[in-house]
């Protein structure tokens, strides 16, 4: 059994982006968030980011990541460089969706 963490987890930021990569498209795809990964890394209150590549063929990936508080993620999304670099995503996406929540609760697994 996991542990339920309460207190600090409760202001986190998770988010979700799930983007559609075009037929071909995958490794432009995966040169731009490259890219992108760099940035959000670097950005104050960014404590995670994971890419999750489709085991089927729906080309439906998935980025998540996780962030100290809100104010954090909509200070990285609404600055000038985020927007430079997601502005050539269009190229290699035929749709996307984002996400965001807060995390309430956070059940941690026990260690093997």
């Amino acid at each position: 059994m996991g542990t339920e963490q309460k207190g600090h987890s409760a202001e986190k930021l998770g988010v979700v982006f799930t983007v559609r990569v075009i037929e071909g498209g995958e490794q432009g795809f995966l040169d731009l968030y490259d890219q992108l990964r760099k940035s959000v890394a670097r950005t104050p209150g960014h404590i995670v980011e994971r890419l999750g590549e489709p085991v089927d063929d729906s080309r439906q990936w998935v980025i998540t990541s996780e962030w100290k508080t809100a104010e954090h993620f909509f200070a990285w999304q609404q600055s000038e460089e985020h927007r430079a670099l997601v502005a050539p995503l269009r190229q290699w996406v035929d749709s996307t969706q984002s996400l965001r929540y807060r995390v309430v609760k956070e059940t941690l697994g026990v260690s093997s």
